[in-house]
């Protein structure tokens, strides 16, 4: 049974910093569906409707009804986002206008149809990116998708229902989606709401039922839906143990290689890959070999393999590209060398004579896979097969000395039959061209020890059967030793340089090897926009290259200490002792540990992570063999791992930088702002005071009792208004430190209206005012001093920003969970800029900023008293016109008994 467990500091860390970035993506939910007509839209209107009714910002960006009544009535009171129009050859087509989202801005964005494909012209080619861009924006998204668009089930689709569909989403949209909700139908109920035709019109809905909508495939694809949706709640679950520090066994993560190749079918082989990673929970990697055959693909194969790589980059894959004479060995390799666990490979229909002649690439995989295990899948039926542009012949290793012993006398015997049968219209000079011509042959297939010992064969040949005396290696004219010697040079000479040859190409394929994964992490780094997020990519990276435990330390500011930002492996071999050795080669800029001499009985090498701005951290490294290392390239390439990381953490720490100056100048600018106003506002109450009370001491004799008493009226009127700008200015402050502490105690709707307008009795007596507060409404557990200073905010700035003429009105009643309180007028309103902003500080509105009256800080105050009682606050048109600033408080269903006569209070 898992146990809860504390996360060590650098996991707490690590999940803070993660979660920080989230923040500030867009939350996207998707609702899910195995078939038009399911009721994806309505679920998704329905939703967007009671995020409206809560006082939440939602926008339609774009929503197909098909003319579904119920569905186009879910629209009413939503703001819809006006469509761009884009002139395509003649035509005019209506699409998403994203930037007018951009400006828009809301809350929520409702985007039916993930899986669209925009009309040329618009700025992504797919919804599915127009999406990514705006959750990328800080903006949640409600959007729709049909399993049938999910691009890792493309051909499941089809083999299911017949029909290729064109238009797919990545699977990782799905996964990083941060809620998923089925849409679920039966198939008989999903067939009778097409046969009354609210999913098509009658004549599509016959065709459909026809071909898509048999009953057969929707039972296939409701089960895909539901096994998707399994999927990511189990991926979620993962997540959330990880979390909460559920210690699970330590497993060792699953790595999949999928091969890539020229063949029609090769994409296939790639989506069947991605299912059982996703199945295994296991990472994706998908490989191409170039060989000296590939160099020969005509143009169109290698445009089928660009383009397998890119769905293999959008199915979450890492690709790779290889380069070798031998497919078999750089695949298998290359397995061995990523702890690659399962390698998916396409079969082919080709048949056993074919394949005996030509080599199977498939069954060589096999024979030198060794412990690692072979999936064959469904791949191409025709002649290109998955290993097109491999030649299996050239390509396969010999095994051992006695594999290659056996090419040499196989080639030269064959030779010998030859030279036997050119014998009787050639002269022993030319046959002899026959025996180098089969050690040539041999050195293109095996090593240097075939290719030796077919030069020596040949020799011996040609000898024992061509020169007289035949049958004998006895020579009768001394010049053919001439001939036996040229031979065995030549022989040596061409094994030589065959063996130099595969040296040669050797070494260019560990180039392009560690050339293409220094690549790879500079694209991974590129991506990357926090330290966190730069140490695990480049942690996971260094794994990966030197197949070890790898850890990426970075010094914290402030503290002085080194932690593990990112680690790849199990994190307990970075004990105290590797630490301090990894401090010591941070210290001193100079590797330390496993292959060097500062410190060489540490179980890890330690790599300084070096800029141009000075040492940020160390690249750690366990290997499984300590001298692993110890070579002079893997070193070379171990301080280019280094420095790419170093690289990427100072471009973090610009970045980081840049968005601390921009903080401080947004800070100075508010300094600035506050000062400004405080200035205003405070000095004008104060002048009114000053002149009053100088003219009542100047000269008291002179005025009459009218002008008195209306002089002291304006002093009471501005000592109001100088409280209330050091009320919000005092609380504002406690509310940007933390300090709201509600004093709960039971009172009653009444007597907090009634409290929050006795101050402004005098202006609401020359307005149209009036309250609707039952007497019957449940009592409240709130801070009452707090409460009745939202109201008198609230009804305040009604006044401030309304005509004298505009009517005031406070409205109470009892809603499902909550009590609701609504402040609302009927003068000039809140257009929906407005909206979104009137409970930022000092935000004054137009009204505000003319009159310069009020610091802009009273609705502030308001939602920060609400939250703090547990509630919610939101501003709105009013149906009747003006603005609506509506208060939803939960209340207790426990009442205490209260006497009758306070319960029957009435506010004035």
């Amino acid at each position: 049974m898992s146990e809860p467990r504390r996360p060590s500091p650098d996991e707490a860390l690590a999940r803070v910093r993660e979660e920080s970035g989230k923040a500030k993506r867009g939350r996207c939910r998707i609702f899910l569906g195995m078939a038009p007509g399911v009721g994806k839209t309505f679920a998704m209107l329905s939703a967007a409707q009671r995020l409206a009714h809560e006082g939440v910002d939602v926008v339609i960006g774009v929503v197909e009804t098909h003319r579904r009544a119920e569905t186009e009535r879910l629209l009413l009171g939503l703001d819809i986002l006006p469509r761009q129009t884009i002139e395509y050859r003649g035509t005019t087509l209506e699409e998403f206008d994203l930037d007018a989202a951009l400006r828009r801005r809301p809350s929520v964005l409702v985007m039916d149809e993930l899986a669209h494909t925009n009309a040329p012209g618009s700025r992504f080619g797919k919804r599915w990116q127009d999406v990514q861009c705006v959750l990328d924006a800080g903006i949640d998204v409600l959007t729709t998708l049909n399993v049938q668009h999910i691009e890792s089930l493309n051909d499941v689709i089809r083999q299911v229902t017949g029909i290729e569909v064109r238009e797919t989403v990545p699977d990782d949209v799905l996964d990083e989606a941060t809620e998923v909700e089925l849409v679920d139908l039966p198939p008989d109920a999903l067939i009778e709401r097409l046969q009354q035709g609210k999913v098509y019109v009658p004549e599509s809905a016959r065709a459909a039922q026809a071909s898509f909508f048999r009953r057969e495939n929707l039972a296939a694809l409701r089960e895909l839906a539901l096994r998707k949706t399994a999927e990511w709640v189990d991926a979620r679950m993962g997540e959330m143990k990880s979390e909460q520090g559920i210690r699970v066994a330590w497993p060792t993560s699953d790595r999949i290689l999928v091969a890539v190749s020229p063949s029609p079918l090769a994409p296939t082989v790639v989506r069947a890959a991605r299912r059982i990673a996703a199945g295994l929970r296991a990472q994706l990697v998908a490989v191409y070999v170039e060989t000296p055959a590939s160099t020969r693909l005509p143009p169109a194969d290698r445009e089928r393999v660009r383009q397998t790589l890119a769905l293999a980059e959008r199915l979450g894959a890492d690709t790779v590209v290889l380069t070798g004479t031998d497919a078999v060995r750089e695949i298998v390799e290359f397995a061995r060398g990523r702890n690659v666990s399962r390698i998916v490979l396409g079969k082919t229909a080709r048949s056993r004579w074919s394949e005996v002649l030509r080599g199977s690439f498939v069954q060589e995989v096999i024979r030198c896979s060794g412990d690692i295990d072979v999936h064959v899948v469904r791949g191409d039926g025709g002649p290109a097969s998955p290993t097109a542009g491999i030649s299996t012949l050239s390509g396969s290793r010999l095994g051992g000395r006695l594999g290659q012993a056996a090419v040499a006398v196989g080639a030269v015997g064959g030779a010998t039959l030859l030279a036997a049968t050119l014998l009787k219209e050639f002269d022993l000079a030319n046959v002899s061209m026959v025996f180098l011509l089969a050690v040539v042959l041999v050195s293109t297939a095996g090593r240097r020890f075939a290719t030796s010992l077919a030069a020596l064969l040949s020799v011996a040949a040609f000898d024992f059967f061509f020169v007289p005396p035949a049958l004998t290696f006895a020579v009768s004219d001394v010049q053919f030793l001439i001939t036996f010697g040229a031979m065995l040079i030549v022989g040596l000479l061409i094994a030589q340089l065959t063996a130099n040859f595969r040296r040669v190409a050797e070494s260019a394929r560990e180039r392009a090897m560690r050339t293409g994964e220094l690549y790879a992490m500079s694209r991974a780094l590129a991506s990357a926009r926090t330290a966190v997020e730069v140490a695990t990519i480049g942690a996971t990276r260094a794994r990966d290259s030197f197949a070890c435990d790898a850890a990426v330390l970075v010094l914290e500011a402030g503290q002085g200490t080194l932690e593990a930002l990112g680690i790849a492996g199990p994190p307990d071999w970075l004990d105290d002792r590797e630490r301090a050795v990894a401090r010591w080669s941070y210290d001193h800029a100079a590797p330390a540990g496993v292959g060097t001499t500062s410190l060489p009985a540490a179980s890890g090498r330690h790599v300084p992570v070096a800029g141009p701005r000075g040492t940020l951290g160390v690249l750690s490294l366990r290997p499984p063999v300590r001298s692993s290392l110890e070579a002079a390239d893997v070193q070379a390439h171990l301080a280019t791992f280094a420095e790419q990381i170093a690289l990427a953490l100072e471009r973090v720490s610009l970045m980081e930088a840049h968005q601390r100056a921009t903080l401080d100048a947004d800070r100075e600018r508010l300094r600035s702002a506050l000062l400004s106003s405080v200035s205003h506002d405070l000095r004008t109450p104060l002048a009114s005071i000053a002149g009053a009370a100088s003219t009542l001491l100047d000269a008291p004799e002179a005025i009459g009792e009218s002008t008195r008493r209306e002089l002291l009226r304006g002093i009471a009127e501005e000592s109001d208004r100088l409280s209330d700008l050091v009320s919000d200015l005092v609380f504002a402050t406690r509310l940007e430190s933390g300090g709201v502490d509600p004093r709960r105690e039971w009172t009653t709707v009444q007597e907090i209206v009634g409290t929050g307008i006795g101050r402004l009795r005098e202006p609401l007596s020359r307005r149209t005012f009036r309250t609707i507060v039952p007497s019957d409404l449940p009592l409240l557990r709130v801070d009452a001093v707090m409460m009745s200073q939202v109201i008198h905010n609230l009804v305040d700035n009604a006044l401030r920003h309304t005509p004298p003429n505009a009517s005031i009105e406070i409205a109470a009643w009892l809603d499902e969970n909550d009590l609701m309180i609504q402040v609302r007028d009927n003068g000039p309103g809140l257009d929906s800029d407005e909206i979104r902003s009137v409970f930022n500080r000092f935000y004054r509105g137009s009204r505000g900023r003319e009159s310069g009256s009020g610091l802009g800080l009273g609705l502030t105050v308001c939602r920060g008293i609400v939250e703090a009682h547990g509630g919610r606050i939101w501003a709105q048109r009013a149906p009747e016109g003006g603005a609506a600033f509506t208060i939803a408080l939960p209340f207790e269903r426990d009442q205490p008994s209260v006497p009758v006569d306070q319960a029957d209070r009435e506010a004035p």
